[in-house]
């Protein structure tokens, strides 16, 4: 039966649960970022083939990532009002057949024009169901499992490095084609998958924590919940008042007030200009710089984001908990000090002439940035009230996404001027040192916009 996953038990919804609605519904949405992410980095890692078959320039190969992005960031806003007004579940489901689609047209492209609309066409559908899945989940999962759920969905984004291992690999041994191609499948399924999400009612859990007096949270904070074991029928006979919605752009402009979510919001953009260009082009500095395969440069590049990124987010998880509240802003010190000390280390890996020596600086470099993934995070919500989060959150990927825009393009640019893919991915290098030097300078701010945001949740 449609809409049943995630369905609370006999009706009823436990408040004692970490889990009301049960876990499937995060594995759902685990899978549609998990696949999104795969299809997504495809692309790095069967470039070498492409061009070689079409031989456009590295600025053209450049401008495709920029053109995407710019598409994504576009409909940003408009995606997070739409996930309001709508069915966040049906919303996915479109999307994600979009993909599939999108994915279908770029494996049978004739041309290179025809593959570059098909790349923005999927950029543009795969941010829509953003601002639908982080909704999703915080009406699925009460507050004391939402930074779990959260979590986990969120590591997705880093997990997408299996897309430039699948690219490399598939295109070396078959074609570039088939990467594609065989992405179609599990893009299907993932939208079927989410067909029979049940849509939950927006904010009843919010609204049954806030009138159950829910149980104290334990002094340990390693400790699991107490439940109380109390089931809440899933069906309020008496909706509760709705709450007006402010006009959007003075609750824009409170929000871009914010001094430590702007130094944060730069700081990361810089951070993902540089990220984006050089990781798409790494796979490609490999093939042509160090004379290796174009299965083992894609291989190498993907298990370097998927190993760095999972090991330097667990390291952030306890550096923050460490730092937090024992120095000043120190969750921004750990996300701030990894970033500067990981861009260092990169612009050392690039000169290494060892595939091996390469690898693991990278590795190295990939793991200290990191350390800011779950960090920035947390600082954002810090310092946002409830009331305007969402919409933080949604600044935050407006202005990520419109950094790191540009990345391929700069580094295609400069490799058709110098002659040199290494050139584009040192001047990238600076303003990822500079981003993570803007994060740092957040903790001036920081302990006071907090302060803000405790003394009107009192009120």
């Amino acid at each position: 039966m449609v809409g049943t996953l995630g369905s609370p038990r006999a009706g009823a919804i436990d408040m004692g649960s970490s889990a009301p609605f049960g876990w499937a519904p995060l594995v759902v949405l685990f899978i549609v970022g998990f696949v999104d992410r795969i299809e997504h980095n495809l692309l790095s890692g069967v470039l070498p083939a492409i061009q070689a078959e079409w031989g456009f320039s590295d600025t053209a190969a450049g401008s495709i990532p920029t053109a995407a992005a710019l598409a994504a960031a576009a409909v940003a806003l408009p995606a997070g009002y739409l996930a309001d007004r709508l069915s966040r579940t049906r919303i996915i489901t479109v999307v994600v057949f979009v993909w599939a689609i999108a994915t279908l047209g770029s494996g049978l492209a004739t041309g290179f024009v025809m593959f570059y609309l098909m790349r923005v066409l999927l950029a543009a559908a795969e941010n829509i169901d953003n601002p639908a899945s982080g909704s999703l989940l915080a009406d699925y999962y009460p507050p004391v499992s939402r930074a779990k759920a959260y979590g986990l969905t969120r590591v997705t984004t880093y997990l997408g490095g299996v897309g430039t291992l699948l690219g490399g690999v598939l295109a070396e041994a078959f074609s570039w084609r088939t990467a594609f191609l065989i992405m179609v499948v599990p893009g299907v399924l993932t939208a079927v998958l989410v067909w029979f999400l049940r849509e939950p009612r927006r904010g009843e859990l919010d609204r049954l924590v806030a009138v159950g007096d829910p149980p104290p949270a334990p002094a340990d904070p390693a400790a699991a919940p107490v439940s109380t074991g109390q089931a809440v029928s899933a069906e309020p006979a008496a909706p509760s008042r709705p709450v007006a919605k402010p006009p959007f752009w003075p609750q824009l402009r409170q929000v871009l007030s914010i001094p430590s979510l702007i130094f944060v919001c730069a700081g990361l953009s810089l951070l993902t200009l540089g990220l984006v260009g050089i990781f798409f082009w790494l796979p490609t500095f490999m093939v042509r710089t160090l004379g290796v395969g174009t299965g083992t440069a894609g291989s190498l590049s993907g298990l370097i984001t998927v190993v760095g990124t999972v090991t330097g987010t667990l390291a952030g998880v306890w550096l923050g908990r460490k730092w937090h509240g024992t120095r000043k802003g120190g969750r921004l010190l750990a996300g701030g000090g990894g970033i500067t000390a990981g861009s260092l280390v990169l612009a050392g890996a690039l000169s290494m002439e060892s595939i091996g020596a390469m690898t693991v600086l990278i590795l190295l470099s990939c793991s200290l940035m990191s350390i800011a993934i779950p960090n920035l995070t947390a600082c954002l919500a810090d310092v946002v009230p409830a009331a305007s989060r969402g919409l933080g959150f949604a600044v935050l990927q407006l202005i990520t996404t419109g950094g790191g825009a540009f990345g391929s393009l700069v580094v295609g640019i400069a490799s058709d001027r110098f002659g040199s893919l290494l050139a584009g991915m040192y001047i990238l290098v600076i303003p990822m040192v500079a981003g993570g030097l803007l994060t740092l300078g957040a903790r001036a701010s920081f302990e006071r916009d907090a302060r803000k945001v405790l003394e009107a949740a009192r009120d």
